[in-house]
């Protein structure tokens, strides 16, 4: 999808498409039943590391030398090979990421919604609703979830991450206050525990109650033109933007952003938006999730949720935050 133009006029056909994440899960299934929708029916496997040294290391042509304090991780599957790691990095397996969740489906009220992999593999996630929920004005929901996700290449630590999804348009953001409150991540030199991840995490006293009235606040501040022009310049705008090829991407964003804000944005007329520091928010993570220039929707969505983009996403919350406390 190539970088969205001043006036977005496929917006609202690519965040309709946009708002399946991954693959869906049927409620009430077994384990093995999610792992095979999910595309997470394998195994991480992993193999000494071996090289071929010089012609006078080897004893024979087909010889080949070990480096002792590296192992390759792979898919038991397809042998595809996912990264070189330490001999001490802890794999945290896909059928653990969807095992996490089977006592919160059980007893807790949560619905294991969707699951996937990004990147061949490298990268493992799950996302179910906590059931909380909220409705602003002009009938704009907002849904609770909690996402699961960890990499075996070492680019993101194993995180349970509390967000929430509008559904209007399937924007994602994290629930994340001041405080950090809303993720747990556990680094892969200490083994996965789901239990204390849970009950670090405070599954049953959730940040969703200041996340919700802040979100109400938000859709009730309104906002004139030079108050939105320069939020859009405090998020959007980097101290690196000194080149003029860094100054018209920049200024490409601002306009992408401010059309969506300005009504091309899916939800952007409803009452809860329309002149608001929550429409505009959503105008920032509706341009991270469905409409930034990536090399493919999995690369948008890695991004999205755990790159660049989830950082500008954060960002903006942060700055929208300043403008109603």
């Amino acid at each position: 999808m190539s970088l969205v133009q001043h006036t977005l006029p496929s917006a609202r056909a690519t965040s309709a498409r946009a708002l399946t994440l991954g693959n869906p899960l049927q409620p009430q299934q077994s384990l093995e039943a999610w792992a095979q929708q999910a595309g997470m029916d394998w195994h991480i496997e992993s193999a000494e590391v071996r090289f071929a040294g010089a012609a006078g290391d080897l004893k024979a042509p087909h010889d080949f030398l070990t480096f002792p304090d590296q192992k390759v991780l792979y898919r038991s599957d397809t042998k595809t090979p996912l990264s070189v790691v330490s001999k001490r990095y802890q794999v945290v397996q896909p059928a653990e990421i969807l095992e996490f969740y089977r006592d919160l489906t059980e007893a807790g009220g949560f619905e294991l919604e969707s699951a996937g992999v990004l990147k061949e593999g490298r990268k493992l996630w799950a996302l179910a609703k906590t059931g909380q929920s909220v409705s602003l004005k002009g009938n704009d929901q907002v849904k609770g979830y909690l996402l699961l996700a960890t990499a075996c290449d070492g680019s993101l630590a194993t995180t349970a991450q509390f967000t929430s999804i509008r559904v209007v348009c399937g924007n994602t953001l994290a629930i994340a206050l001041r405080d950090s409150a809303g993720a747990v991540k556990v680094g892969h030199r200490s083994q996965f525990d789901a239990q204390a991840v849970k009950k670090q995490l405070g599954i049953a006293v959730s940040p969703w109650d200041d996340f919700m009235v802040r979100i109400k606040a938000l859709s009730e501040r309104r906002l004139s033109a030079s108050d939105s022009e320069a939020f859009l310049k405090r998020v959007l705008t980097t101290p690196a933007s000194n080149s003029a090829e860094a100054r018209a991407v920049g200024e490409r964003t601002m306009n992408a952003v401010q059309s969506l804000y300005s009504g091309i944005g899916r939800g952007s007329q409803l009452a809860s938006s329309a002149g608001t520091a929550w429409g505009l928010l959503n105008s920032v993570t509706e341009y991270v999730d469905h409409h930034r220039r990536a090399r493919s929707d999995d690369h948008r969505r890695d991004t999205a949720w755990f790159g660049q983009g989830a950082s500008l996403k954060q960002r903006a919350w942060e700055e929208a935050l300043e403008l109603v406390e």
